[in-house]
């Protein structure tokens, strides 16, 4: 009987691309514009983004522009000469180191306590058995409905009786407490959380701290950040809370600077430095959104896939 003859084994000469790589791609590419619709949303949500970002592109080609160089037309977008001075003028034309100073005092604080303060008035409204919960949350979301002017009398009265007035402590202590936009938020956002999953914890013997912090924090951690950078916007942004509370220069906060930069440098048309001061007290929010934007993209997406 003839031996047969062994069949060569030798592996397959291949380019170095994984055939699932390549297969990856290809529908990548297939489904990036499936129909005529998805190239019209494209544009559109291009012409969107671009027509936000003309405010913000023109305020910075206006803060390294010369005073004669902001009336020119046409309008000069790329500045020449570049004036960078302008940014070290501003630290000089007001207390700016001052205003930073105190809007991180008021947005560290409040943002740092008052999320932690938030975060467990949303389990126990959501996850917790107490009684009436339900009537105290709508009661708590009934204040939302209250505009804030019709509160302003009232509040100062208060605060200038216990001598709060032109001190941080208006703007601190109220937020301490949390943010009802933020409670409501993450209530409803755990309600999408099995009970099962918390009774079960109780069972083994858990308490209400321990499953927070090993099982809900987890979760909603996304979300927290999402809240986080937008509650840190409203409070860093503020300007008719300090104008209120707060006479004294050394307690103003950045925006009331800005705000008598441009009460004194726009009579000279000194837009430059009052855009230079503006792009300075962008930058802490730019932060902000740029250390939590993977969490904020993250919950939208968990939100989107919800239900």
């Amino acid at each position: 009987m003839a031996a047969t003859s062994a069949v060569p084994t030798a592996p397959l000469q291949t380019s170095g691309v994984q055939p699932d790589a390549v297969r990856r791609r290809r529908r990548r590419s297939e489904r990036r514009f499936r129909s005529p619709a998805d190239v019209l949303v494209f544009l559109a949500l291009c012409l969107g983004a671009v027509t936000m970002l003309l405010p913000l592109a023109w305020m910075l080609s206006t803060s390294l522009k010369t005073q004669e160089n902001v009336f020119i037309l046409p309008p000069q977008w790329l500045p020449d000469p570049i004036v960078w001075e302008n940014y070290l003028r501003i630290w000089e034309a007001g207390p700016i180191l001052t205003g930073i100073r105190n809007s991180a005092i008021v947005s560290l604080t409040v943002i740092t306590v008052g999320t932690v303060t938030s975060c467990f008035a949303a389990y126990g409204f959501s996850k917790m058995k107490i009684p009436g919960r339900n009537a105290i949350f709508l009661g708590l979301l009934a204040g939302i409905m209250i505009p804030f002017p019709a509160l302003m009398i009232p509040t100062f009265m208060l605060f200038s009786r216990i001598g709060w007035v032109d001190t941080l402590l208006p703007l601190i202590v109220p937020g301490l407490f949390g943010n009802l936009m933020m409670v409501f938020f993450l209530r409803q956002y755990l309600m999408s959380v099995p009970d099962s999953l918390i009774e079960a914890a109780v069972i083994d013997g858990a308490s209400h701290p321990q499953i927070f912090g090993r099982i809900v924090l987890p979760l909603i951690r996304p979300a927290i950040a999402a809240q986080v950078i937008l509650w840190f916007m409203g409070t860093w942004n503020d300007y008719l809370g300090p104008i209120i509370y707060l006479n004294s220069e050394n307690v103003h906060t950045l925006q009331l600077v800005i705000a008598n930069f441009n009460a004194t440098y726009a009579v000279q048309t000194d837009f430059p430095l009052i855009m230079a001061a503006s792009i300075v007290s962008l930058v802490p929010v730019l932060a902000v959104f740029l250390v939590f934007q993977r969490q904020i993209i993250e919950s939208i997406a968990l939100t989107g896939n919800k239900g």
